[in-house]
């Protein structure tokens, strides 16, 4: 049994077709037919039911599912000891962010690292959740920040933060941060959101459901910049996490308050390959990720809180 036909598993497992798990992978889908073959024939009982849609791991497939993910990494563990008793952090650190996290994590990241590991090669990309991630099963990322991400076969995550959303307005607005607005005042608001696939405006269409309204924006825009300066230039409110306007609501342009029954926020995690090494520079650069906002939170830039490892 080798590493890469339970890396095979995982992947094909994941996408129900071995043409998606090379196509992410970037081999040959006859290589990956012959591993998992190779890997049914050593346990002798087949792993996966073929039909016409694709692929569906068998009862003993899915017992194997788990199993395999801790070897690969307790492997990347193995490995990772191996690198950080050897060299100093060095090399390219791949590191995806969306663009409200990438809006204020992006300077303090890049000078922190600099400061401390010089020899560190940030190069950072800004997308929205479900890029990012396919970017990170593809190889394109050494890990990314996203929202609500959930553990699967080829990725694991590490919660970082809960991230309150707020209601934001025009200086003339007059919201204030100690004053909360009832979610479904919203319903009266003119606003501006994303549209209905960005994950940002599934969250409040769910929120809305659970107060009895129902949202019809004035505008719809997915960029961050251009529902800024909207809702700035007086076109409607909006809502967003404080820390990517934090600058903005200081200097008197925006205002802002919180929602309340219910309470939008959402879960803020560092997500890394499963299937592939993690490496020293990789991972220092998440912790470092980690440390600044838990010190944006503490200084009541980035509205949330620290998730507890344990939650």
């Amino acid at each position: 049994m080798e590493l890469s036909q339970l890396k095979t598993l995982i992947h094909v497992a994941e996408l129900g077709s071995v043409s998606k798990a090379a196509d992410r992978l970037g081999i040959a889908q006859p290589a990956l037919s012959r591993q998992i073959r190779a890997l049914e024939a050593e346990l002798k009982a087949p792993l996966f039911i073929r039909h016409g849609r694709g692929m569906v791991l068998t009862d003993l497939g899915r017992s194997l599912l788990g199993p395999a993910t801790v070897v690969l990494e307790e492997m990347d563990h193995i490995r990772r000891l191996a690198d950080e008793g050897r060299a100093a952090l060095v090399g390219r650190v791949r590191l995806g962010m969306t663009p409200t996290v990438a809006e204020v994590m992006t300077v303090p990241l890049a000078r922190r690292v600099a400061q401390d590991h010089p020899q560190i090669a940030l190069c950072l990309s800004s997308a929205f959740s479900g890029h990012i991630l396919d970017w990170l099963k593809r190889d394109l990322l050494d890990c990314c920040v996203s929202y609500d991400a959930a553990a699967t076969g080829a990725v694991r995550t590490r919660p970082i933060l809960i991230e309150r959303l707020l209601l934001v307005g025009s200086a003339s607005r007059g919201l204030r941060i100690e004053q909360p607005v009832r979610f479904a005042a919203l319903a009266h608001e003119p606003l501006i959101l994303p549209s209905p696939l960005h994950g940002l405006r599934r969250i409040l269409d769910d929120c809305a459901a659970r107060a009895g309204i129902r949202l019809s924006p004035r505008l719809e825009a997915d960029s961050l910049n251009s529902m800024i300066n909207l809702v700035r230039d007086g076109f409607g409110s909006t809502v967003l996490p404080l820390a990517p306007i934090y600058d903005r609501v200081a200097a008197g342009e925006l205002c802002v308050a919180p929602l309340t029954d219910p309470e939008p926020t959402r879960r803020v995690v560092m997500t890394y390959p499963a299937d592939r090494p993690v490496s020293p520079a990789t991972r220092y650069t998440g912790e470092s990720f980690a440390a600044i906002a838990a010190d944006l939170i503490e200084r009541g830039i980035w509205a949330g809180r620290v998730i507890d490892q344990d939650e």
